[in-house]
């Protein structure tokens, strides 16, 4: 009986049916697509940071900077005495590399890693030291051939007059100026499980071991290798000391860099650029993904000045478009599909107790025949639960279209983890403007700003999953939306009474 009425009610009201069905359909639909572009894009960020932090970390301990003393900060100092560089032709040649701690960085003890190391379920740590390493070059005129005798100016002769300045790069006292920076991370080789080299692929030669602890050996980036002009066998300069190239990596995430442009050694990394004891970061991972909340909060009991960094506390950090559409899905994307399944909701139950309206003497009578309360409730929520059960298998449909076509158009986010970088260039004149690295023929000089360089970028395209979790959430809604507009419009149905059923009959 409840089923021969149930299939005559919703036949016989098609146009209530379609409707609540569409509303509901159409907002299941959002929902599936914005939690699958939500999934895509953590994922999108993870990969991200993969290819930053490494495969497995779960953790980053890192120290806040603190600001420069007085006199402190700028970046790296080049100093020449007077006799340095190599003169040729009236122009003198400077050269000079540092390598240091990353502008804007900062560094602490590495017994940091011997306490976390301690802590329990820690199943694996390692720390890096991150650097910069900066090369002036640089070509100025033979100052000695422009002082006469008495070391003031000298003169052409010729009724004492000054003689025009001569050397430099353009023969008329010019100088020019070069100021190159790339990255350099320093390296447990030992701990490649962990950390910045387990999101590498090796492309050439070999990578690093544990043979190579106190060695001058590097490994580079494959896209900085082939910017440098640098292959396997060659000799790349460190601040001033000359490391042998034995390998190149690639990220493994497509489109992304790896972590830093040259991978050395720790040890080498903190006695070269004075950094003895001392390290940038330490990577850690849980022994498994319930731990890691207990393994941050030891860590930080432990560390108290260290700054604990979980995955997902990271990835609000990553920079670029993908940053935008993260924003984007949890603000917009979450308050659109929950005013438009409101709407759905209220749709429903708005024709549904219409629709119980228009049918007083029909429930009117079916009370004055016998039916109890308890039953009308139920044939009223058994109909709204049909249209939205309808509704929802047309949101599912709906919604892995709508997910097909984004994996089809795969849009491609970019995101980034920043670094300190140094971006120097001499402006003609003196006046200290930006312009091309060369001087006047004045002799002027002058340096550009500073900025910021990004040491990882990735372009990820993304691609929205279809899960289980999903379906059930599209099932559960469809459900959840049928049985509140039955449970009002029956509720309503209920309170009907046969007397006003007969009256309205006649």
């Amino acid at each position: 009986m409840f089923f021969t009425y149930l299939r005559r009610e919703l036949a016989g009201r098609r146009r209530q049916t379609a409707i609540i069905a569409i509303g509901m359909a159409l907002a299941i639909a959002l929902v599936i697509i914005v939690d699958s572009i939500a999934s895509g894009v953590k994922a999108a960020q993870a990969s991200v940071l993969e290819s930053v932090y490494g495969v497995g970390t779960d953790i980053t301990v890192a120290q806040s900077p603190t600001p420069p003393g007085e006199g402190e900060g700028g970046g790296p100092r080049f100093e020449f005495d007077a006799g340095a560089g190599t003169t040729s032709d009236g122009t003198t040649e400077l050269s000079q590399s540092r390598l240091s701690a990353g502008f804007g960085s900062s560094t602490f003890d590495d017994g940091a890693l011997v306490t976390v190391q301690g802590i329990d379920d820690v199943a694996a740590a390692a720390a890096t030291l991150s650097l910069t390493n900066t090369t002036f070059n640089g070509e100025l005129p033979d100052l000695s051939r422009m002082q006469g005798a008495d070391g003031g100016p000298s003169t052409d002769g010729e009724g004492g007059q000054a003689a025009p300045p001569q050397g430099g790069p353009d023969g008329a006292g010019g100088s020019a100026f070069d100021v190159d920076s790339f990255t350099v991370l320093g390296l447990d080789p030992a701990a490649d499980a962990i950390g910045p080299l387990s999101a590498v692929s090796l492309s050439e030669g070999r990578a690093l071991d544990a043979d190579d602890a106190g060695e001058d050996v590097a490994v580079l980036d494959a896209d900085y290798a082939t910017s440098a002009e640098l292959s396997v066998g060659d000799t790349i300069d460190l601040g001033g000391t000359g490391f042998e190239v034995v390998g190149t990596v690639t990220a493994n995430a497509a489109d992304s860099a790896s972590a830093s442009n040259v991978y050395i050694p720790l040890d080498v990394a903190q006695a070269l650029s004075g950094e003895d004891g001392m390290i940038s970061n330490v990577y850690v991972q849980a022994a498994s993904s319930t731990d890691i909340p207990q393994v941050q909060a030891d860590i930080e009991a432990a560390l108290p000045d260290a700054t604990v960094s979980t995955q997902e506390e990271l990835a609000s950090s990553v920079s670029g478009s993908l940053s935008t559409a993260s924003s984007l899905v949890s603000n917009l994307g979450l308050w659109l599909s929950l005013a438009v399944l409101v709407a759905a909701f209220l749709i429903a139950i708005l024709f549904t107790v219409s629709g119980v309206t228009r049918r007083t003497r029909e429930f009117g009578t079916l009370k004055a025949i016998g039916w109890s309360n308890s039953r009308v409730v139920g044939q009223v929520a058994g109909e709204s639960l049909v249209q939205g059960l309808i509704g929802g298998a047309g949101g599912v449909l709906i919604g892995l279209l709508g997910i097909a076509v984004v994996n089809l158009l795969a849009p491609t986010l970019s995101g980034g983890a920043a670094s300190g970088g140094f971006d120097l260039a001499s402006g003609p004149g003196g006046a200290g403007g930006p312009g091309e690295t060369s001087g006047d023929a004045a002799g002027g000089r002058a340096f550009g700003p500073m900025g910021q360089t990004a040491a990882a970028t990735t372009e990820v395209a993304l691609n929205a999953p279809v899960t289980v979790s999903v379906i059930a959430i599209a099932v559960g809604i469809a459900v959840l939306g049928g049985l509140l507009a039955g449970a009002i419009g029956g509720w309503r149905a209920a309170r009907l009474r046969p007397a006003e059923a007969l009256r309205s009959v006649g």
